[in-house]
């Protein structure tokens, strides 16, 4: 399982550690990722995604993971939520 966000692609960042007498180790600056039940309004049911704390408030900020993954560019989202994604897009031109 990648350290990855399925949502906004975010993932880990390289740096360095500096200490007090300016020696530098390599570290890593690992996302925020929590695994979550997002309701779909569209299609009836719970999707699970595993996505970072900032993804999750830019959902609830537009209104939903339905309105989140009509705007998303499909290079920035998982394999997934690509596949959620064109589940809600096939159900809401059936209905």
């Amino acid at each position: 399982m990648s350290r990855r966000c399925e949502l906004t692609g975010k993932g880990p960042m390289t740096g360095n550690n500096v200490s007090h007498a300016n020696n530098k180790t390599r570290r890593r600056w690992l996302p925020n990722l929590n695994e979550v039940s997002l309701q779909s309004e569209t299609l009836g049911r719970p999707v699970k995604l595993r996505i970072s704390a900032a993804a999750l408030r830019s959902v609830d900020h537009r209104g939903g993971i339905d309105a989140f993954l009509a705007k998303a560019k499909d290079d920035e989202l998982s394999a997934n939520a690509l596949k959620i994604k064109k589940e809600i897009a096939k159900a809401q031109a059936t209905a």
